[in-house]
């Protein structure tokens, strides 16, 4: 059993293929004009009608707030290194 999804919509494929090239103008017009109808309801409130019961009026809106200063982070704490540790306890002669 070939499981290629290609393999096994070749004829869902070849099917819509052969529709298209027979009937694809009157596909076109049909679904220009059920565009048509749909934005015509919709433009007609068919959307607001649909929902009925409680409905809520949401009103967009920004709001600003004043946000205090920036304040300085607060200091890093920090390791005092010796600085001698690079070999300065030998003794070393100098003239």
């Amino acid at each position: 059993m070939n499981l290629n999804p290609a393999t096994v919509l070749n004829p869902v494929f070849n099917a819509l293929d052969a529709l298209i090239s027979d009937y694809g103008v009157y596909l076109y017009l049909g679904f220009v004009w059920l565009a048509l109808l749909a934005i015509a309801w919709i433009f007609s409130g068919g959307l607001r009608k649909r929902m009925k019961g409680n409905s809520t009026t949401v009103i967009p809106g920004i709001i600003f707030t004043m946000q205090p200063p920036m304040q300085s982070p607060p200091p890093i704490i920090g390791i005092e290194v010796d600085q001698t540790w690079n070999g300065d306890d030998e003794t070393t002669d100098e003239p």
